[in-house]
């Protein structure tokens, strides 16, 4: 299965024919995709059931509607067990940014939580998950981004880049968390369940 956010609204994916949610099923070969997305964009409906029988032909298709822009990012967990969180555009959000030409996944992801948070001895963990979600600029575009489980010990004060309108940077504790998920954003909530899941 892949979930690809629209506005927070998903499109599912699947090769199953089990219903797990109340969404319309589209058969993939015989949908437009730019129509799927006016649908979710601009009607009532929470999200998308897209069967395929073979899924990751099916996935291969359904990306080479888009160009894909290639993010990592990271989940940081404190001595504490608390979760580093960024503040943007008005939404909680974690650390991530754009994979650099001749940059490695893991790479990418470190300097990115560096810059967004201002914090360091990032350590990596495990991978949790890749997420996708559709954004348009220039056209519409899809941006998978992989996130990553790392850890800090690093105690001095975090800065948050102004420059990428991040205005605030804070660890919260686990049972914190469910109150910034409700101001956050679909893929957000997908790489905090993964990471429960650990």
């Amino acid at each position: 299965m892949y979930k690809v956010f629209v506005n927070d609204k998903p499109i599912i994916l699947t090769s199953s024919l089990n219903k797990e949610n109340n969404y319309p099923v589209y058969i993939l070969k015989n949908v437009v995709i730019d129509e799927l997305i006016y649908k979710l964009k601009n009607e009532q409906i929470k999200g998308i059931n897209l069967y395929t029988s073979d899924l990751e032909s099916g996935w291969n298709i359904f990306i080479n509607n888009f160009k894909v822009v290639s993010a990592a990012g990271g989940l940081v967990l404190n001595s504490k067990k608390e979760l580093l969180f960024i503040y943007r555009n008005d939404k909680w959000d974690l650390p991530k940014g754009r994979i650099e030409k001749g940059e490695s996944i893991e790479t990418a992801a470190i300097r990115e939580v560096e810059e967004e948070c201002g914090i360091f001895e990032l350590i990596i963990q495990q991978k949790l998950i890749t997420t996708y979600h559709l954004y348009y600029q220039n056209g519409t575009k899809i941006k998978e981004t992989h996130w990553f489980l790392m850890t800090s010990d690093y105690k001095k004060e975090l800065i948050p880049q102004l420059e990428e309108g991040i205005t605030k940077v804070n660890f919260f504790p686990d049972e914190e968390i469910p109150t910034k998920l409700k101001n956050s954003y679909g893929n957000i909530k997908l790489v905090y369940d993964t990471f429960k899941e650990v």
